[in-house]
């Protein structure tokens, strides 16, 4: 297959060039670099089979031939990124979405859209199930992601409906794994990069608030198993609505805490300060609709999934 990645260079993006790359897809990246790294892909470079270019998703976007599918994984996707770019984290989830869709309709490409388990917002339900609607605050500072992912949704799903596109949207839960920025603000990278200077880490509010965390080759399995699922042939499994990915287990962000200075061996102590505006209590997958639908089940512990990312970060810090 001929797949764009908008975002290929951030995080996650970059992490599925190498997997498709790996299985012998073409892949070219679309990134403005704006929270995205090009050495997060400079090692494909010189592959004929990899492309890479400087593009700002919610402008005119152009691909040479045929395209197979279009991954729409471009915006800033960590609380101190979107809280400081507030206005193009809304463009790139409302015309950056509607330009990557309008490039898999020219193209008739399957096209998946990165969503994310903020659009269940501070949840009243859990764990959380794709038909949850959500308890999302549009007005308050952390609206600007939540309302540009769940405006995404709406936009792919009315693609799908009136346009007749193939269509994916995943909900993506806390992820971590190497290649995350040590400042980029999401509490495992925030812990791990405090820990290993010996600093204090951070918890806010009594620490008691959990999350569920999923290691990013699982994953990046669960997404490519989404994208490359055929098209349901019933209501009942239609692949075109919302699927959950993302890790079960759940743990407070004091566990978090305790076993990242555990594996690290620091001497870091635990800092308390104010809970943020609208920070969600907790946040936990029902995977159930994953697993009948993709045969998809994480497999990293978070204990060996944090010893991989802390030996990334004694690299970087």
């Amino acid at each position: 297959m001929k797949i764009l990645i908008t975002g290929g260079a951030g995080f996650l993006g970059s992490h599925l060039v190498d997997r498709l790359l790996g299985e012998g897809h073409e892949v070219i990246v679309f990134d403005n670099l704006l929270t995205g790294r090009v050495e997060n892909v400079a090692h494909h470079f010189g592959d004929d089979r990899f492309s890479f270019v400087k593009q700002n998703v919610t402008e005119y976007l152009h691909v040479s031939g045929a395209l197979d599918a279009v991954m729409h994984f471009a915006s800033p996707a960590s609380p101190v990124d979107y809280l400081e770019l507030p206005i193009q984290t809304l463009k790139v989830g409302s015309l950056g979405t509607h330009k990557a869709l309008g490039l898999a309709k020219e193209k008739q490409a399957r096209f998946l859209l990165a969503s994310t388990s903020e659009t269940y917002g501070d949840p009243q339900v859990h764990p959380q199930p794709e038909d949850y609607w959500g308890h999302v605050n549009p007005v308050g500072p952390r609206g600007v992601y939540d309302e540009a992912k769940r405006f995404a949704e709406a936009m792919t799903m009315a693609y799908h409906r009136y346009h007749g596109l193939d269509t994916r949207i995943v909900r993506i839960f806390n992820t971590y794994g190497p290649r995350m920025r040590p400042n980029d603000g999401r509490v495992v990278s925030n812990f791990i990069v405090q820990a290993l200077k010996g600093e204090p880490l951070t918890a806010y509010g009594d620490g008691q608030q959990t999350r569920s965390f999923c290691y990013v080759s699982d994953l990046v399995d669960g997404i490519v198993r989404l994208l490359m699922k055929p098209a349901a042939r019933s209501a009942e499994d239609d692949i075109h609505f919302p699927v959950n990915i993302g890790n079960p287990g759940e743990f407070t962000i004091l566990e978090l805490a305790q076993q990242v200075i555990e594996l690290t061996g620091s001497k870091s102590k635990i800092e308390y300060k104010p809970l943020p505006v609208d920070d969600p209590k907790v946040r936990r997958p029902d995977i159930s609709r994953a697993e009948r639908l993709l045969g998809w089940q994480p497999v990293v512990s978070l204990a060996e999934g944090l010893r991989e990312t802390i030996n990334y970060f004694r690299t970087v810090v």
